[in-house]
């Protein structure tokens, strides 16, 4: 089991490629770091801006690459590994286009040949930059991509085009490190959504999944003190399971949060020792990684009002009620084996998507499950064929 946190930069957030090299910023990187590091935890996710990286739809900037692999370093520093996401994209509500995919030179990011080729030269560039160095986990897309669909039109079929694109060129760039991708929970749970479960499911080296309290709304449906909530990231994990084709497939809690104020400041310790305790009962889980390291400073605007509080440190680098909680759940962490689950609900949808919205939090099948979570059980989910007008859960 790993547990890490979403890296924050405290000061300057992922702004700070833009100033990685003025005096003072990489000193500042080192003590968030090492605040990180403090709280027990022993790897760290974080994230290359693409317009940054690659302002021109020919240039992977050199100096861009060395400084992503002198932050990986200073993490090894502070005795940290490190997990990349290559193509960002969507981060905390704001999307990152480089300017040759806009306006004049408008092109769709996931079925335009010319801007995917160029996606996989990053990604191929940034995995072999990377490849050497001992603390370096691997490679993830990017994050939650499936936001962009809004703006972005792309049906299933070249959704999974795109994935395999870019996944080869990572693993043919480093054949030794894992290539992952991830979507938000549109993935698990609606219908027509063109990230379909089993894309989650089955494509990269593990499944990665972010179980958000506000998505569905889950938490003001149910309470944030509810078994809906506290069991929502190990619901999400077992429903991710149920798509995947290989048994043995690992899971990643890529991200889990306390967003306020679905979770008000003064639960979120108690929601982070329930729900870590809760996803730990799972099998096959490779990790499980907080959103997020720092709260967001201030002088940001217009980021929406839950990205500010969302950290397990303040911006100074202390420690929050929650950063102290989840301290103290990974250094109580059992070490022990994870017995198997020997009851399973029955999920009425296919690999492509067809029924998942029974699964969404208010579906018939998430009260199915939460249901006997309530009664005490841990209750697997396992995939039967869709049968229209039939029960969602058996």
């Amino acid at each position: 089991m790993r547990f890490g946190a979403n890296y924050t930069p405290s000061r300057h957030w992922w702004h700070v490629w833009l100033d990685f090299d003025t005096p003072g910023v990489t000193d500042g990187i080192r003590r968030d770091l090492d605040a990180i590091a403090g709280l027990g935890l022993d790897h760290v996710r974080v994230f290359a801006s693409w317009p940054v990286f690659q302002p021109n739809r020919g240039v992977v900037r050199p100096r861009a690459v060395a400084q992503l692999v002198e932050l990986v370093r200073l993490a090894a520093a502070a005795g940290l590994d490190v997990s990349v996401d290559a193509l960002q994209g969507h981060l905390s509500s704001f999307d990152f286009y480089p300017s040759w995919t806009l306006t004049w030179h408008e092109r769709n990011v996931f079925t335009d040949p010319a801007v995917v080729d160029a996606q996989a030269a990053l990604v191929g560039t940034l995995a072999g930059a990377l490849r050497a160095e001992p603390n370096y986990l691997g490679l993830n897309l990017g994050n939650e991509p499936n936001n962009l669909v809004a703006h972005q039109p792309v049906t299933a079929a070249q959704v999974d085009a795109w994935l395999d694109r870019l996944l080869a060129a990572g693993t043919a760039a480093d054949p030794a490190h894992p290539v992952t991708h991830c979507a938000y929970d549109a993935a698990w749970y609606t219908e027509d959504h063109p990230f379909t479960p089993g894309a989650s499911a089955t494509k990269g080296a593990m499944t990665c999944v972010h179980p958000w309290v506000f998505s569905e709304d889950c938490a003001r449906r149910y309470g944030p003190r509810s078994v809906q909530v506290e069991h929502l990231a190990e619901y999400v994990v077992e429903l991710s399971r149920a798509y995947a084709t290989d048994p043995g497939r690992m899971i990643w809690v890529q991200e889990l949060g306390a967003p306020a104020p679905h979770v008000p400041a003064a639960d979120a310790p108690r929601f982070a020792e329930r729900t870590l305790a809760n996803v730990l009962t799972c099998p096959g889980l490779w990790g499980v990684t907080w959103w997020c390291s720092h709260d967001l400073d201030e002088r940001l605007l217009d980021f929406p009002e839950l990205e500010y509080t969302l950290g397990l440190l303040r911006t100074d680098n202390t420690v929050k009620p929650i950063g102290a909680a989840v301290r103290g759940t990974v250094a109580a962490a059992p070490t022990t084996a994870v017995p198997q689950r020997t009851t399973a609900l029955v999920l009425d949808a296919d690999g492509g998507g067809r029924g998942r919205s029974a699964a969404a939090p208010g579906g018939p099948f998430f009260e199915a499950w939460m249901a006997r979570a309530a009664a005490g059980e841990r209750p697997a989910i396992v995939l039967g064929n869709p049968v229209a007008g039939g029960s969602a859960a058996t």
